[in-house]
């Protein structure tokens, strides 16, 4: 199994920037996705962006947030610039791993969570 660890959430004004880290650890043979979720009161759960081999946006963050990948470090991070009141919700890092070199599905796994507020 996985357990993902994530950072760098916080309040941060319109316009600003934050940086988000996950790392995973546990057993698993590899990881062949991660991302990030996000979701606000009465919302159901949005995927803001993913990598594997290339990243993936939703259009709502295209141009300002930059996903990547250390996967010696088995970590993913999100680079968000010019953050909007709209950007505010909690955001989950996931992933998608095999858990054995035989597996031939995805696992999926997610972190607890980490607020992020835009406000002036």
């Amino acid at each position: 199994q996985v357990q993902l660890v994530e950072s760098g959430g916080g309040l941060v004004q319109p316009g600003g920037s934050l940086r988000l880290s996950c790392a995973a650890s546990g057993s698993f043979f590899s990881i062949d996705v991660m991302g990030w979720f996000r979701q606000t009161p009465g919302k159901e759960r949005e995927l803001v962006a993913s990598i594997t081999s290339g990243a993936n946006y939703a259009d709502s963050v295209k141009g300002r947030f930059t996903i990547s990948r250390d996967n010696a470090k088995n970590t993913v991070y999100l680079q968000m610039n010019s953050l909007k009141p709209e950007d505010t919700a909690v955001y989950y890092c996931y992933c998608g791993a095999r858990i054995y070199y035989y597996s031939t599905g995805l696992s999926n796994y997610w972190g607890q969570g980490t607020q992020v507020t835009v406000s002036s």
